[in-house]
């Protein structure tokens, strides 16, 4: 199995040498890549399939292939180490974003014993989801009662009146009869099989393959339901079966219904990509959300959603969503857009990369939303001048309103609700005196 790894918008020539892919197998993971949605219209939205060279743009996961599989890792930075120190750093660094993108608990021990620098991002994700089902699972599957019609020669439950004076009339000794029973072949069992069958066909180490071949015996009972035709609006989630919550979003996340798609598995390719930009801004909002949990304020993300315009007939048209409102009662306090990507240092360049279509969308965000607090957040890197936080603070021309540019380093997960906490205060605390 030829396995390689890159970061996102690094290349990866073609040859056979440990940091080169084959170009046949390149060929394939290029194929498996076009397949995702991700890819865009263009098919070239996860890979930039060249002649020398395979390109990783701004997605991150696992591209698996016939005899081959590429790993995308984020671009972060982690001081003091390199190598596959660092690989594993990241690795451990983009489970934990996920982890607090999906409401996911992973105890220390289990931090402690995954092999951060040798396993795959896929094969850590297989495993904690394994590991978490196999202990579900014995302390007992969920079950739930479900209506049954049968014909019986007892009366169990209560009789089908108009089946048995229709069809059963000439059948005297047969009873139709309805009945509620209690089964483990429900909704959050058949999701939790199709996952297991599908990490079955693509777990690579020994020890995932025998915990998934485990549990494909313990839900052999349970009815085979393809990916596309699974339930998930048939899940009910109470204090009976509420430590299977975090197992179903680990499931939503494999079998593809959040950040990332799959293909259809098996011998064709699996991938499982995520979009930096999504998983940053939800990380984000969430951990915002922990960080004013104790304050007057509150987080709402995509929310708002006004119209930039109205016709005549009051339709609103051009509906926005800014990425996070905090807001005080119904009052919007600041607004804050987060962007996967690196900002240059002001010496560089005056603008520091900013894209002017984000600030034009933040001078709209400001206006509709009554709000003069406006944040364009994005990751922190060694490259730019000083620590995380404000890295600038510009004044919208014209009015009261202000446009800060600041960053956050996801590299330290040290109390990083606190560190947002302080960079959205010191964004709406340092603003300069109005001359109006």
């Amino acid at each position: 199995m030829i396995r390689r790894t890159i970061l996102e918008w690094k290349s990866i020539g073609y040859g056979e040498a440990a940091d080169e892919m084959p170009a046949a197998a390149a060929d394939r993971i290029a194929a498996v890549a076009a397949a995702s949605p991700l890819a865009g219209r263009g098919r070239g939205g996860v890979l930039e399939h060249g002649r020398k060279a395979l390109r990783a743009r701004g997605v991150v996961g696992v591209i698996a292939a016939q005899g081959c599989a590429l790993e995308i890792l984020p671009k972060i930075d982690i001081p003091g180490v390199d190598g596959a120190q660092a690989t594993g750093s990241i690795r451990r660094r983009l489970v934990h974003m996920l982890a607090v993108a999906l409401d996911l608990k992973i105890d220390a021990g289990q931090v402690t014993a995954l092999d951060w620098q040798r396993e795959t991002l896929l094969e850590i994700l297989i495993r904690l989801f394994s590991e978490k089902l196999v202990d579900a699972v014995r302390q007992g599957m969920p079950r739930r009662y479900v209506e049954h019609a049968d014909d019986l020669s007892m009366l169990r439950g209560r009789l089908n009146v108009t089946r048995q004076f229709t069809t059963l009339a000439v059948e005297p000794s047969r009873l139709a009869c309805r009945f509620d029973a209690l089964t483990p072949d429900i909704a959050l069992n058949r999701i939790m099989k199709a996952a297991v069958t599908r990490l079955s066909r693509i777990a690579g180490t020994t020890d995932n393959q025998r915990r998934l071949r485990e549990l494909a015996f313990a839900y052999a009972d349970i009815a085979d339901v393809s990916v596309a035709a699974l339930r998930w609006d048939g899940v009910t989630l109470d204090r009976t079966n509420a430590r299977w919550r975090e197992l179903l979003n680990l499931a939503r996340l494999l079998l593809g219904d959040r950040f990332q798609t799959t293909s259809a598995g098996g011998s064709d390719g699996f991938s499982l990509l995520f979009e930096m930009n999504t998983l940053f801004e939800e990380y984000v909002a969430r951990m915002l959300r922990r960080a004013l949990a104790d304050t007057d304020l509150g987080r709402v993300s995509q929310g708002g959603r006004l119209y930039c315009l109205e016709n005549d007939n009051r339709r609103g048209l051009f509906q926005t969503r800014p990425d996070i409102l905090i807001k005080r009662g119904d009052a919007v306090v600041q607004i804050i857009d987060t962007k996967w990507k690196r900002i240059s240092a002001r010496i560089d360049d005056p603008k520091q990369g900013v894209s002017q279509a984000d600030v034009y969308q933040m001078m709209a965000y400001g206006r509709l939303y009554a709000c003069d607090q406006l944040m364009l957040l994005y990751p922190h890197h060694p490259g730019l001048s000083g620590r995380e936080g404000m890295q600038e603070m510009h004044r919208i021309t014209g009015s009261a309103s202000f446009l800060s540019t600041s960053t956050i380093d996801v590299a330290i997960d040290d109390r990083i609700h606190h560190r947002l906490l302080a960079i959205t205060k010191a964004a709406g605390t340092t603003f300069p005196a109005t001359t109006e």
